[in-house]
């Protein structure tokens, strides 16, 4: 198996996972933090006690906080940066950039304001070609502690997937492929804001029925939004689609569903943000998506209700009440000729 040099930028929960994966593979792997405490706390323990206390990293695993240093000695790079930061760190990081390198986006978000995807901005600030999204129902406390996992690497370099299966794959964690990178990058993003709203309906207690309602037609409201874009619907069928969304939908591990089950107990967005140590790109993701599909015309009910909840301050009773009493649908997206509503 070929050995690469591996450079993870980002010190965030998914960040230390795929650095600590690449490492126990016996890639020399560097994992670049920008906060000199936590690096320091890390260089001390061989730990990530802010996000994943109690798990011990890979001996081999090393961490710096010189980012041009790091990402110009790397032969495959992984951006795991949160979506507000990710332009700015590709931008500091550019001068050491070499045409050669693979360039791979963890991060399940979108940019605010721009609507930009996050491999489209690897593509404009790095310049690189050789570019990839990583996206699956990856919980990282679950992959730390081995548990059996599978992720998707979308490319379309033959090359670079290959190479990212030989990085990361072991037997607790293996590396699909597929060559829809905006559909792939979208199901990671849109996913996010359904696990709020399943979150919200943990809270209240709405049951199994309506859960398993809830999970299908957000998985035909996110394939029609995806595929109005350009994705492939078939991709939602696969682990960055179905899978993800029902690992992020079900597990009290989601960030974003934490933040739906506190707003669902009555918390305020503002005390929800305090609370939260991480990135809950869910929040952000919502707001986007709506003025997006109002300005595309592409009918969206729940992510219309949880905007409507959450920003507007309308009851979870009122929203639900309306959906259920909306006109017919198809059950299936894409089956009827007509578009379908929720």
């Amino acid at each position: 198996m070929p050995q690469f040099k591996v450079a993870v930028l980002g010190g965030g929960s998914f960040g230390t996972v795929i650095a600590n994966l690449a490492a126990g593979n016996g890639h020399d792997t560097t994992l670049w933090l920008r906060d000199p405490q936590q690096l320091a706390d890390m260089r001390a323990s061989h730990e990530n006690t802010r996000y994943l206390p109690g798990f011990t990293l890979e001996a081999g695993l090393k961490f710096s906080d010189d980012l041009q240093a790091v990402v110009g000695a790397a032969d495959v790079i992984f951006v795991s940066i949160p979506s507000k930061a990710f332009r700015a760190v590709l931008q500091a990081a550019r001068p050491a950039f070499r045409p050669e390198q693979m360039l791979i986006s963890t991060t399940k978000g979108i940019e605010t304001d721009s609507f930009a995807l996050m491999s489209e901005i690897l593509v404009e600030e790095s310049g690189l070609s050789r570019i990839g999204v990583l996206s699956g129902p990856n919980l990282a406390k679950e992959i730390m502690a081995r548990q059996l996992a599978g992720t998707v690497i979308a490319s379309h370099d033959e090359e670079l997937r290959d190479s990212v299966h030989a990085v990361l794959s072991s037997p607790f964690f293996r590396v699909f492929s597929n060559t829809d990178v905006y559909g792939v990058e979208l199901g990671g993003a849109l996913k996010n804001i359904y696990a709020v709203a399943s979150g919200m309906a943990a809270a209240h207690q709405l049951g199994e029925n309506a859960r398993a309602m809830l999970l299908t037609r957000s998985l035909a409201e996110m394939s029609r939004f995806a595929v109005h874009l350009g994705a492939n619907p078939l991709t939602f069928l696969g682990l960055a689609g179905v899978g993800d969304l029902v690992a992020t939908c079900s597990s009290s591990l989601s960030r974003n569903y934490q933040v739906g089950y506190a707003i669902g107990q009555g918390q305020t967005l503002a005390e929800i943000v305090e609370d939260l140590e991480q990135t809950a790109e869910g929040i952000n993701t919502i707001q986007m998506v709506k003025h997006k599909s109002d300005e595309l015309g592409i009918r969206m009910p729940l992510v219309c209700g949880l905007y409507e909840i959450i920003f507007n301050g309308r009851s979870l009773y009122e929203v639900v009440q309306a959906m259920m009493l909306s006109s017919q649908s198809s059950d299936v997206e894409f089956v009827l000729p007509k578009p379908g509503d929720v």
